[in-house]
């Protein structure tokens, strides 16, 4: 069952509206595959009835109907009559599963909870409603009052209850306990469907599922992206992987294929960032980084695992940075269908790594400027470098720049000022090329690209055109601040002329 659209949405700050309700809902059941959704508690506003209604409308015409689930509390008839009235059929009732929650928050005997809870039952089931119940704070129940739990389910298996739902409310047990105390439930009442609900308050959510499914449990809550209250819920994406991988005598009917999309969805109703090393959906978890890996994977997969990317969606994806290595980067330019002699691949590697060291990643998308860039340099003999600059720019103030240039080994400091910094650049350019007496080019053409979905620290390609005794030629610089790029163009002008 996923519960992302109840206990998913009571992340802090995450409130869905009744459309993304609705689609989410619809990704669940048609995509994703999912048996069960829980999709709101009954009575919290008049926003949530409607998103209900949404729902259960859609439910009803598309056979759906059985598989919408919402919580219910133990208040006589008015969670029934809500569930009635929004057209749910199957509810989840809330009820108390600890002599701790009962005692101090109740105030009541087991015998006065378990009369209120039948009352309920019957109601529901008059009004046409299967009900669920849940046992409330049933890991601590199961810690410190085990007579309570097991003279509570003695009564429940005894009533009109389709499946008994035992959750991790704050998150507290480790597997070990898991497979115990549910082992022992299980074997005493093997005609029984019990679910599992695991919080991951100690980041033991996954393995408390895996020790529930060995000891026997047949249902599993879980949510998109382990969204939920705190450190949130088991999430659906890693406890399929993990069932898929490691439990192959349990079958899902869940998509894996789908798993990524519906999370990357979910994230953006949510505003819920995904962590990038968040297992199976996270943006980095198939990215080879270091070189040693990628040259693996060329020899016989040597670092893959199951995990393929391809079973969620996903494509293998190979960093370019500090610690790439040739096989990194023969890997991302076969994928862009770019082949280069040895010679050259070894110059774009070293300009990557250099890159690496200023800037954390060099995407994909960076690498043919890279390659023109280190191709179009190789070419050209440096007599003109630019030793140093110091640019400013303030409000209310021209930009500036102070220039230090070798030309031919003779280094020249000039200071000027400019419409905008590389403006402010070439007018100091210009009165040193003047000193000398020498005459620049007239720039014709100024281009910047980043690279398609580029963020603010992408890497820019500037390509200046230029006009020079008749004739035009461009140069490029590459860097991932504007000005730094055209000034490196501009240098690659200086040499070429």
């Amino acid at each position: 069952m996923d519960t992302t659209l109840r206990d998913g949405e009571q992340t802090s700050g995450v409130s869905f509206s009744a459309s993304e309700k609705l689609t989410i809902a619809q990704l669940l059941l048609t995509e994703v595959k999912v048996d069960r959704i829980e999709i709101a508690s009954a009575r919290v506003s008049e926003g949530e009835f409607q998103a209900v209604k949404k729902i259960t409308d859609w439910a009803s015409e598309n056979g759906f109907i059985d598989k919408i689930e919402v919580l219910t509390f133990v208040d006589g008839t008015t969670s029934v009559d809500w569930m009635v009235k929004a057209g749910a059929k199957v509810m989840n009732l809330l009820t108390k599963g600890s002599m701790n929650h009962l005692k101090y928050q109740l105030k009541k005997t087991p015998e006065q909870h378990f009369q209120e809870v039948s009352e309920v039952i019957a109601y529901a089931a008059q009004n046409g409603i299967a009900c669920n119940v849940y046992l409330e704070d049933w890991s601590n129940g199961m810690r410190h009052s085990k007579d309570y739990v097991f003279q509570y389910l003695e009564f429940l298996v005894k009533q009109p209850v389709k499946r008994i739902l035992l959750p991790d409310t704050l998150g507290v047990l480790i597997p070990s306990e898991t497979r115990e105390y549910l082992k022992e439930i299980v074997e005493k009442y093997p005609d029984i469907h019990f679910d599992f609900h695991a919080h991951n308050d100690y980041d033991l959510s996954i393995a408390n599922v895996l020790e529930a499914v060995n000891a026997g449990v047949r249902g599993l809550h879980l949510t998109i992206n382990g969204m939920g209250e705190r450190a949130g819920n088991a999430p659906l994406a890693s406890t399929i992987a993990v069932l898929n991988d490691f439990v192959k005598d349990v079958n899902t009917s869940v998509d894996e294929a789908s798993l990524y999309s519906v999370s990357k969805l979910v994230e953006t109703f949510s505003g819920f960032r995904i962590p990038a090393n968040k297992p199976v959906v996270g943006e980095n978890v198939f990215t080879q980084t270091a070189g040693i890996h990628a040259d693996g994977d060329k020899k016989n997969n040597l670092y893959f695992n199951d995990l393929m990317p391809e079973r969620f969606g996903r494509t293998r994806k190979y960093a370019l940075g500090k610690t790439s290595g040739k096989a990194n980067i023969e890997n991302n330019l076969q994928q862009l269908g770019i082949r280069l002699s040895d010679a050259d691949l070894k110059k774009v590697t070293q300009k990557i790594i250099e890159l690496g060291d200023r800037k954390e990643t060099v995407t994909q998308s960076d690498l043919p400027y890279i390659i023109s860039d280190v191709l179009d340099s190789d070419a050209i003999e440096e007599k003109v470098h630019v030793e140093n600059y110091v640019l400013t720019h303030s409000k209310n103030l021209r930009p500036s720049v102070t220039l230090r240039i070798n030309v031919n080994g003779e280094t020249f400091e000039e200071h000027a000022q400019g419409d905008g910094q590389y403006d402010a650049f070439m007018n100091a350019l210009k009165v040193i090329y003047q000193k000398k007496k020498l005459v620049l080019p007239m720039l014709t053409d100024y281009a910047v690209r980043i690279p398609p979905g580029g963020k603010s620290d992408a890497l820019c390609e500037t390509i200046i055109t230029w006009e020079y005794s008749g004739k035009e030629f461009k140069t490029r610089g590459l860097d991932s601040d504007q000005t730094v790029s055209a000034i490196k163009a501009t240098q690659k002008m200086l040499n070429v002329i």
